[in-house]
Protein backbone atom coordinates (compact mmCIF):
# COMPACT_ATOMS: atom_id res chain seq x y z
CA UNK A 1 0.00 0.00 0.00
CA UNK A 2 1.39 3.40 -0.94
CA UNK A 3 1.85 6.08 1.67
CA UNK A 4 -0.95 8.16 0.14
CA UNK A 5 -3.50 5.32 0.07
CA UNK A 6 -6.53 5.62 2.34
CA UNK A 7 -6.43 3.22 5.31
CA UNK A 8 -8.91 0.36 5.17
CA UNK A 9 -11.52 0.40 7.94
CA UNK A 10 -11.86 -3.19 9.07
CA UNK A 11 -15.44 -4.32 9.61
CA UNK A 12 -15.48 -6.78 12.49
CA UNK A 13 -17.32 -10.04 11.94
CA UNK A 14 -19.34 -12.22 14.31
CA UNK A 15 -20.71 -15.59 13.23
CA UNK A 16 -23.56 -16.78 15.44
CA UNK A 17 -25.52 -19.93 16.20
CA UNK A 18 -22.59 -22.33 16.41
CA UNK A 19 -23.33 -25.91 17.45
CA UNK A 20 -20.45 -27.97 15.99
CA UNK A 21 -16.69 -28.11 16.41
CA UNK A 22 -15.99 -28.04 12.68
CA UNK A 23 -18.01 -24.85 12.27
CA UNK A 24 -16.14 -23.11 15.07
CA UNK A 25 -12.85 -24.21 13.50
CA UNK A 26 -13.93 -23.00 10.03
CA UNK A 27 -14.87 -19.62 11.52
CA UNK A 28 -11.48 -19.24 13.14
CA UNK A 29 -9.72 -20.30 9.95
CA UNK A 30 -11.68 -17.67 8.00
CA UNK A 31 -10.42 -14.97 10.34
CA UNK A 32 -13.58 -13.82 12.13
CA UNK A 33 -13.51 -11.73 15.29
CA UNK A 34 -16.25 -13.38 17.33
CA UNK A 35 -18.27 -16.59 17.50
CA UNK A 36 -21.74 -16.70 19.06
CA UNK A 37 -23.56 -19.40 20.99
CA UNK A 38 -27.33 -19.26 21.52
CA UNK A 39 -28.38 -20.04 25.10
CA UNK A 40 -32.10 -19.80 24.46
CA UNK A 41 -33.83 -23.16 24.64
CA UNK A 42 -36.61 -22.23 22.20
CA UNK A 43 -34.14 -21.55 19.40
CA UNK A 44 -33.36 -24.31 16.88
CA UNK A 45 -29.71 -23.24 17.25
CA UNK A 46 -29.68 -23.54 21.03
CA UNK A 47 -26.86 -25.19 22.90
CA UNK A 48 -26.46 -25.78 26.62
CA UNK A 49 -24.07 -23.68 28.65
CA UNK A 50 -21.84 -26.74 29.03
CA UNK A 51 -21.78 -27.27 25.26
CA UNK A 52 -21.00 -23.59 24.69
CA UNK A 53 -18.10 -23.97 27.09
CA UNK A 54 -16.76 -26.97 25.16
CA UNK A 55 -16.96 -25.15 21.84
CA UNK A 56 -15.56 -21.89 23.20
CA UNK A 57 -12.44 -23.67 24.42
CA UNK A 58 -11.50 -24.23 20.77
CA UNK A 59 -11.17 -20.47 20.21
CA UNK A 60 -7.65 -19.02 20.07
CA UNK A 61 -6.69 -15.70 21.67
CA UNK A 62 -8.38 -12.61 20.25
CA UNK A 63 -11.41 -14.47 18.88
CA UNK A 64 -14.20 -13.59 21.30
CA UNK A 65 -16.98 -15.95 22.41
CA UNK A 66 -20.42 -14.33 22.66
CA UNK A 67 -23.26 -15.83 24.70
CA UNK A 68 -26.75 -14.91 23.49
CA UNK A 69 -29.51 -14.78 26.10
CA UNK A 70 -33.24 -14.08 25.90
CA UNK A 71 -34.84 -12.91 29.16
CA UNK A 72 -32.44 -14.95 31.32
CA UNK A 73 -32.26 -15.18 35.08
CA UNK A 74 -29.18 -13.92 36.88
CA UNK A 75 -28.35 -17.51 37.80
CA UNK A 76 -28.42 -18.59 34.15
CA UNK A 77 -26.03 -15.83 33.14
CA UNK A 78 -23.67 -16.50 36.02
CA UNK A 79 -23.58 -20.24 35.37
CA UNK A 80 -22.91 -19.83 31.65
CA UNK A 81 -20.25 -17.17 32.15
CA UNK A 82 -18.51 -19.38 34.68
CA UNK A 83 -18.10 -21.92 31.88
CA UNK A 84 -17.07 -19.26 29.34
CA UNK A 85 -15.31 -16.73 31.58
CA UNK A 86 -14.04 -14.47 28.79
CA UNK A 87 -17.42 -14.14 27.07
CA UNK A 88 -19.22 -11.07 25.88
CA UNK A 89 -22.92 -11.38 26.59
CA UNK A 90 -25.75 -10.44 24.23
CA UNK A 91 -29.27 -9.66 25.36
CA UNK A 92 -31.90 -10.34 22.73
CA UNK A 93 -35.15 -10.35 24.70
CA UNK A 94 -37.24 -7.82 26.60
CA UNK A 95 -34.53 -6.82 29.08
CA UNK A 96 -34.56 -3.13 30.00
CA UNK A 97 -31.37 -1.14 30.43
CA UNK A 98 -31.09 -1.74 34.16
CA UNK A 99 -31.65 -5.46 33.75
CA UNK A 100 -28.91 -5.63 31.12
CA UNK A 101 -26.48 -3.85 33.41
CA UNK A 102 -27.37 -6.01 36.40
CA UNK A 103 -27.19 -9.28 34.47
CA UNK A 104 -23.94 -8.42 32.70
CA UNK A 105 -22.21 -7.19 35.84
CA UNK A 106 -18.77 -6.07 34.74
CA UNK A 107 -18.87 -8.03 31.51
CA UNK A 108 -19.11 -6.26 28.15
CA UNK A 109 -22.51 -6.75 26.56
CA UNK A 110 -24.43 -6.15 23.36
CA UNK A 111 -28.06 -5.07 23.33
CA UNK A 112 -30.22 -6.17 20.41
CA UNK A 113 -32.62 -3.67 18.84
CA UNK A 114 -35.45 -5.43 17.02
CA UNK A 115 -36.23 -3.26 14.01
CA UNK A 116 -39.70 -3.66 12.43
CA UNK A 117 -39.81 -4.92 8.86
CA UNK A 118 -40.79 -2.76 5.90
CA UNK A 119 -41.83 0.84 6.46
CA UNK A 120 -42.32 0.06 10.14
CA UNK A 121 -38.61 0.69 10.65
CA UNK A 122 -39.39 4.41 10.83
CA UNK A 123 -41.40 3.82 14.02
CA UNK A 124 -38.35 2.55 15.91
CA UNK A 125 -36.46 5.40 17.62
CA UNK A 126 -32.93 4.04 17.40
CA UNK A 127 -31.38 7.28 18.66
CA UNK A 128 -33.46 7.12 21.86
CA UNK A 129 -32.87 3.37 22.19
CA UNK A 130 -29.10 3.76 21.97
CA UNK A 131 -29.21 6.59 24.51
CA UNK A 132 -31.19 4.41 26.94
CA UNK A 133 -28.73 1.52 26.47
CA UNK A 134 -25.64 3.72 26.55
CA UNK A 135 -23.71 1.27 28.72
CA UNK A 136 -23.91 -1.46 26.09
CA UNK A 137 -20.72 -2.02 24.15
CA UNK A 138 -22.79 -1.89 20.96
CA UNK A 139 -26.36 -1.94 19.69
CA UNK A 140 -27.07 -4.96 17.52
CA UNK A 141 -29.61 -4.24 14.78
CA UNK A 142 -31.82 -7.20 13.93
CA UNK A 143 -35.16 -7.65 12.20
CA UNK A 144 -38.22 -7.98 14.45
CA UNK A 145 -39.56 -11.46 13.69
CA UNK A 146 -41.54 -14.06 15.60
CA UNK A 147 -39.26 -15.44 18.24
CA UNK A 148 -36.00 -13.68 18.94
CA UNK A 149 -33.66 -13.40 15.96
CA UNK A 150 -32.27 -15.89 13.50
CA UNK A 151 -35.22 -15.50 11.13
CA UNK A 152 -33.14 -14.59 8.09
CA UNK A 153 -35.18 -11.42 7.48
CA UNK A 154 -33.72 -8.09 6.32
CA UNK A 155 -35.19 -4.84 7.63
CA UNK A 156 -35.04 -1.63 5.60
CA UNK A 157 -31.58 -0.27 6.34
CA UNK A 158 -32.24 3.00 4.53
CA UNK A 159 -34.91 4.00 7.07
CA UNK A 160 -32.54 4.09 10.04
CA UNK A 161 -31.43 7.48 11.41
CA UNK A 162 -28.39 9.03 9.73
CA UNK A 163 -26.48 9.49 12.99
CA UNK A 164 -26.54 7.26 16.07
CA UNK A 165 -24.24 7.79 19.04
CA UNK A 166 -23.31 4.13 19.41
CA UNK A 167 -21.23 1.35 17.95
CA UNK A 168 -23.54 -0.64 15.69
CA UNK A 169 -23.67 -4.32 14.74
CA UNK A 170 -25.71 -5.08 11.61
CA UNK A 171 -27.60 -8.37 11.69
CA UNK A 172 -30.75 -9.84 10.19
CA UNK A 173 -30.73 -11.77 6.92
CA UNK A 174 -27.16 -10.98 5.93
CA UNK A 175 -25.49 -13.07 3.22
CA UNK A 176 -22.37 -12.81 1.09
CA UNK A 177 -24.61 -11.26 -1.60
CA UNK A 178 -26.01 -8.35 0.43
CA UNK A 179 -23.50 -7.63 3.18
CA UNK A 180 -21.53 -5.10 1.09
CA UNK A 181 -24.68 -3.02 0.59
CA UNK A 182 -25.41 -3.19 4.31
CA UNK A 183 -21.91 -2.03 5.18
CA UNK A 184 -22.10 0.86 2.70
CA UNK A 185 -25.45 2.03 4.09
CA UNK A 186 -24.80 1.57 7.80
CA UNK A 187 -21.13 2.39 8.32
CA UNK A 188 -21.64 6.19 8.26
CA UNK A 189 -24.50 6.06 10.75
CA UNK A 190 -22.74 4.99 13.95
CA UNK A 191 -19.42 5.20 15.76
CA UNK A 192 -18.36 1.98 14.04
CA UNK A 193 -19.97 -0.94 12.23
CA UNK A 194 -19.63 -4.67 12.72
CA UNK A 195 -21.67 -7.45 11.11
CA UNK A 196 -23.31 -10.56 12.56
CA UNK A 197 -24.58 -13.51 10.51
CA UNK A 198 -26.25 -16.81 11.33
CA UNK A 199 -28.76 -18.10 8.77
CA UNK A 200 -26.76 -16.68 5.86
CA UNK A 201 -23.90 -19.12 6.45
CA UNK A 202 -25.95 -22.24 7.11
CA UNK A 203 -25.86 -25.40 5.04
CA UNK A 204 -28.57 -25.93 2.44
CA UNK A 205 -31.42 -28.22 3.37
CA UNK A 206 -34.25 -29.73 1.34
CA UNK A 207 -36.67 -27.53 -0.59
CA UNK A 208 -34.60 -24.36 -0.39
CA UNK A 209 -34.39 -24.43 3.41
CA UNK A 210 -31.27 -24.18 5.53
CA UNK A 211 -30.13 -26.53 8.26
CA UNK A 212 -30.39 -24.37 11.37
CA UNK A 213 -27.24 -24.52 13.46
CA UNK A 214 -25.28 -26.41 10.78
CA UNK A 215 -22.85 -24.05 9.07
CA UNK A 216 -21.28 -24.31 5.62
CA UNK A 217 -17.54 -23.64 5.48
CA UNK A 218 -17.74 -22.37 1.90
CA UNK A 219 -20.48 -19.89 2.83
CA UNK A 220 -18.42 -18.75 5.81
CA UNK A 221 -15.44 -18.02 3.58
CA UNK A 222 -17.61 -16.30 0.97
CA UNK A 223 -19.19 -14.09 3.62
CA UNK A 224 -15.85 -13.06 5.11
CA UNK A 225 -14.44 -12.40 1.64
CA UNK A 226 -17.45 -10.21 0.80
CA UNK A 227 -16.94 -8.15 3.95
CA UNK A 228 -13.24 -7.67 3.23
CA UNK A 229 -14.00 -6.69 -0.38
CA UNK A 230 -16.55 -4.14 0.85
CA UNK A 231 -13.95 -2.65 3.19
CA UNK A 232 -11.44 -2.33 0.35
CA UNK A 233 -14.02 -0.77 -1.94
CA UNK A 234 -15.07 1.84 0.61
CA UNK A 235 -11.45 2.62 1.38
CA UNK A 236 -10.91 3.28 -2.31
CA UNK A 237 -13.75 5.79 -2.27
CA UNK A 238 -12.29 7.71 0.68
Amino acid sequence: MSLCSAPTIRTRIKLCGMTREQDVDASVEAGVDAVGFVLYAASPRAVSAARAGELARRLPPFVAPVLLFVNPSAAEVEAACALVPNATVQFHGDENAQACQDLAGRRPYLRAARIPLGSGATSFDLVKYSDIHFQAQAILLDAHVDGFGGGGKVFNWSLLPPSVNAHLVLSGGLTAANVADGIAQLRPRGKSLSVDVSSGIEADGPGGTTLKGIKDAQKINQFVAAVRAADEHLAGLS
